[in-house]
């Protein structure tokens, strides 16, 4: 397992990269949803190289929050500064380094900090249904006893050059509010909330019923 490696200056200054970035490759950036400022393992769903970069984004300027991130260990040996900005490693093909991974997660919340997971694992079309979530998140909520933030990622090409990305931030979740006895049923329904997030924000942007949504620069909102 690879563990994070967070430096508060290349933070910061990739913080200014990562708002220009966002600002250039996207038209516009929408957020709904009620914003809770407190340490908590944020849950979305996986379609897009942009998904980790936003996730940082929110975490700094949005939810104000001291954030780390678990990748797979492909691409965080592909991409190591990322460990600067809180990422760490997680390998499913062993079961030893999972629970490493998973672990160390669990005491990162513990210790006051927030945590991003993908359930679904690795990068899955934005249309593809089910999500398939992995039950390393109910694991990890369950032994660090702090809310889940679940949120829905979509992207769409509407009226412009450039694409727009929409962010649902659903209300506090824990593991006592998800129906089921054990993690695997647990899991299936905070896979069934995620999903039902993905596609309202789908419809209400199929729609053009873009009111439940505050424009977003990537700074602060």
């Amino acid at each position: 397992m690879i563990e994070a490696k967070k430096s508060r200056m290349f933070e910061w200054m990739f913080s200014l990269y990562n708002t220009w970035l966002l600002r250039t490759s996207f038209h516009r950036l929408y957020v709904r949803g009620h914003i809770v400022r407190t340490p908590a393992l944020y849950v979305a769903n996986h379609s897009s190289w942009w998904d980790g970069l936003i996730a940082f984004q929110l975490s700094r300027f949005v939810f104000q929050q001291n954030s780390y991130a678990m990748m797979s260990e492909e691409g965080l040996k592909q991409y190591p500064f990322f460990r600067k900005l809180g990422g760490f490693s997680i390998n499913r093909t062993q079961r030893k380094e999972m629970m490493r991974s998973l672990d160390y997660a669990v005491s990162l919340l513990r210790e006051g900090k927030s945590v991003w997971v993908f359930p679904q694992g690795e990068e899955q079309h934005i249309e593809k249904r089910p999500l398939q979530f992995f039950t390393g998140a109910i694991y990890v909520a369950e032994r660090a006893n702090v809310p889940i933030i679940p949120l829905a990622f979509y992207h769409s090409f509407r009226h412009e050059r450039k694409p727009e990305w929409f962010i649902h931030i659903g209300e506090p979740l824990y593991i006592c509010d998800l129906s089921g006895s054990n993690r695997k049923e647990k899991t299936i329904e905070l896979e069934r909330i995620c999903t039902a997030q993905l596609d309202d924000v789908r419809r209400l942007v199929m729609t053009e019923q873009l009111q439940p949504f505050t424009p977003w620069n990537g700074g602060a909102l």
